[in-house]
């Protein structure tokens, strides 16, 4: 279970301060498939910093069980990012290393044996659906296909906690489809907890089971997704929600 307590985090410059992230608080739970929504400027990155442990908040912590993650160092911090496996919208791979090296990766990193780690990256090649691509090099994938590269390699260690970040929104309609029905049948195969971050309601409804809104650093409603979309309590939630459908 991921705790997220009174977490705070701002951003000074010259001339002011400005707050990303305001007191926020949650609870993700084992297995959750959660979508984090909201309009740009919300504090949707800075959040998803705070989760990855790119960044530590002003105020607050987050806790993963009984764990403090912000108190650890060393060796213990990096046990506990490989826990958490991130999926970038613009897939950060190797360009000079194939499919099957780029799942490698992380794995190299720790000192996996090389025949559990060839079995780890095959299990994972078939996962997402990228048989036959082993040898392929990222110039020679479409967008859906180096994004299937960067999911396998973000669950390459086990990870608890699957943070995706805007992960279809450089790719087109059909190709977003499949790589939610990806995510889909991920958790259903491993029950891993997926957050994914982003402005589009419609990836939240296809595949989320619960939503969270943000609104100026803030929290503003946060339950089922059904329950949310069918009765909208927040003004953010009811602008969001009829500017997608201004657009059906």
């Amino acid at each position: 279970m991921i705790t997220i307590e009174n977490v705070t985090k701002s951003f000074r410059n010259e001339n002011s301060r400005l707050v990303a992230l305001n007191d926020v608080s949650a609870t993700i739970n084992n297995g959750d498939f959660l979508g984090i929504i909201g309009s740009s400027g919300a504090g949707k990155s800075t959040l998803i910093r705070q989760l990855s442990l790119i960044e530590r908040p002003d105020k607050g912590t987050i806790w993963l069980d009984d764990v403090d993650l912000f108190k650890l160092k060393g060796r213990d911090l990096l046990r506990m990012r490989r826990q958490l496996g991130i999926v970038f919208q613009g897939y950060h791979l190797l360009e000079q290393k194939n499919v099957f090296e780029n799942i490698a990766f992380p794995l190299q990193l720790v000192n996996m044996d090389k025949t559990a780690m060839r079995s780890r990256v095959e299990e994972l090649i078939s996962l997402v659906g990228l048989n036959g691509k082993a040898q392929a090099y990222p110039v020679q994938l479409s967008g859906g296909q180096k994004q299937r590269v960067a999911i396998a390699r973000a669950l390459a260690s086990s990870p608890s906690l699957l943070l995706c970040d805007e992960p279809t929104s450089a790719l087109d309609v059909i190709t977003t489809k499949s790589i939610l029905d990806l995510l889909v049948e991920i958790h259903r195969k491993t029950n891993v907890t997926i957050v994914i971050i982003t402005h589009e309601l419609s990836v939240v409804k296809a595949v989320c089971k619960r939503v969270i809104v943000m609104n100026e650093g803030s929290f503003v409603e946060d339950g089922s997704v059904r329950e949310v979309f069918a009765s909208p309590k927040h003004d953010m939630t009811k602008l969001l929600l009829s500017y997608q459908e201004g657009l059906l």
